[in-house]
């Protein structure tokens, strides 16, 4: 067995994988038939779905010639959870604005080039689109400022 497209073997065998999750992790649920959907219906016809999808592309892999598995690009991976848990962790001490915005500058950081005026341009734009809809429109209590500035 040789495979010719390496992209395209690891992409079925990681769609095989997560189908027969949702498959296993839906088992223990009523299935229903089509026109009364038990809680196990969505997951397993979704799941089956993704494993036969899998299958087809793991089998393409080694019939098909295709492009190599690019680098594992482990620092953008790393600069986006970092972003992101800092905006976690600093929400409620900093405030909506200055969360928002390290995790717009932290983010920017993981593309392959980065501008810090058009960064701010967008951390401003978010933050305000931010407020409005989440802060006016939904009435979410999110602090918008530190508590030692309010």
């Amino acid at each position: 067995m040789r495979v010719k497209s390496p992209k395209d073997f690891w992409a079925g065998l990681m769609f095989i994988a997560v189908g027969l999750f949702f498959l296993i992790g839906a088992r223990n649920y009523e299935l229903g038939s089509a026109a009364r959907m038990g809680p196990a219906y969505f997951p397993t016809m979704v799941g089956g779905g993704l494993a036969v999808i899998g299958v087809v592309v793991f089998f393409q892999s080694l019939v098909v010639k295709g492009g190599k598995v690019a680098a594992f690009p482990i620092r953008l991976i790393l600069l986006m959870t970092v972003a992101l848990l800092l905006f976690g962790y600093l929400l409620k001490p900093l405030g909506l604005v200055a969360a928002l915005t390290l995790l717009v500058v932290v983010s920017a950081l993981a593309g392959h080039e980065f501008k810090l005026k058009e960064v701010l341009v967008l951390a401003f734009a978010l933050v305000i689109l931010s407020v409005l809809v989440f802060v006016k429109g939904l009435g979410q209590p999110f602090p918008l400022w530190p508590g030692f500035l309010s």
